[in-house]
């Protein structure tokens, strides 16, 4: 997950020692909120001394006043803030620009569908536009997780309030790069804050720290069997139709009964070499997988995955009953 640098955040320093320390530490992107065509002095400044892509964010009523900049600057990425009252063109062509809608909590995500066709990606604001320090709203998870469902093929950027913990979760829901103001530009070391930000959260007990129930995927974007429907057709067929190496299975009152990887699969066929219409799917569950309750808070299921001997793909979510409530999907944290 690449990390944008809200250059702004930082007040004490010149734009340039700010800019080279940032690069020092191999940042990824700089961000840069534009009310105004005054940031484009900025970025020319950016420009002569920095070859890292240019992350802007316009918040303006009328985008396309500053188009002729952004691409004489050859701005990199372009956000803009959703408006229903927006005048003129929101999105343009360059050959360069990789062009990306903001929306607010308030925003529906039909106004993704409205502009699907124009944009790169989608910025979510977990707090106010330009401002700050804001707390992140973890509702904004549940969101991310709908849009990625409806929206597949999109990217997904989130700014606003994030620290460590929350840039660990966002890995976890595919999230593609994170904007840091404050958490990172105001550190006296800012290798540290990246290092926090890129790596496994601390094993110690956090302030308001998530609870799975807050940042699962819930049952209804999930490879799930009854148990009274399996067999290995139907376990084959839903492993390849959801691409997640895995489905779960249920018995008859919702509770998770256990469940069947490729590799259990594997393993299936592999044991009935002899007579492969021997194959039983109720065999190849898994009746005691490694899972985790829904009330369980990020800091213990780090301290379940650190105590494993073995690597696992996803950690099923379930209530007091065992009755399936969602899952975590793990796979995200492997990706380059």
């Amino acid at each position: 997950m690449k990390i944008s640098a809200s250059v702004y955040s930082n007040k004490e320093k010149d734009l340039e020692v700010l800019v080279r320390e940032l690069d020092a530490h191999g940042i990824d992107m700089f961000h840069i909120d534009c009310f105004d065509g005054a940031v484009f002095k900025d970025i020319a400044r950016i420009r002569a001394i920095s070859q890292t892509p240019i992350d802007l964010h316009i918040i303006h009523p009328e985008p396309s006043v500053f188009f002729e900049q952004v691409a004489q600057y050859k701005v990199d990425f372009v956000s803009v803030q959703y408006n229903a009252q927006i005048k003129g063109r929101m999105f343009t062509r360059n050959g360069v620009t990789k062009w990306g809608l903001a929306i607010t909590m308030n925003d529906s995500l039909s106004v993704v569908s409205e502009n699907e066709q124009d944009i790169d990606f989608v910025l979510f604001m977990a707090s106010e536009p330009g401002m700050s320090g804001r707390p992140f709203d973890k509702a904004n998870f549940q969101r991310i997780t709908d849009f990625k469902q409806q929206f597949p093929q999109k990217k997904i950027q989130v700014d606003g309030g994030v620290n460590d913990r929350i840039a660990f979760v966002l890995r976890l829901l595919g999230v593609n790069s994170i904007v840091s103001g404050n958490y990172l530009m105001n550190r006296e070391f800012l290798g540290v804050g990246m290092l926090n930000l890129h790596k496994t959260p601390s094993l110690q007990t956090a302030e308001n720290d998530f609870k799975m129930a807050d940042f699962m995927t819930p049952c209804q974007y999930l490879p799930i069997i009854q148990e009274a429907d399996l067999s290995i057709q139907q376990a084959l067929q839903t492993i390849e139709k959801f691409k997640m190496g895995f489905v779960l299975v249920n018995d008859k009152d919702g509770k998770l009964k256990g469940v069947i990887s490729n590799a259990d699969i594997r393993r299936g066929f592999l044991n009935n070499l002899g007579d492969l219409n021997a194959v039983d799917a109720g065999k190849m569950i898994n009746t005691k997988p490694v899972l985790i309750r829904q009330d369980q808070t990020l800091t213990g299921m780090l301290h379940l995955l650190n105590d494993l001997n073995f690597i696992i793909l996803f950690l099923p979510v379930v209530d007091d009953m065992n009755k399936l409530k969602g899952a975590v999907l793990l796979n995200n944290l492997t990706r380059v």
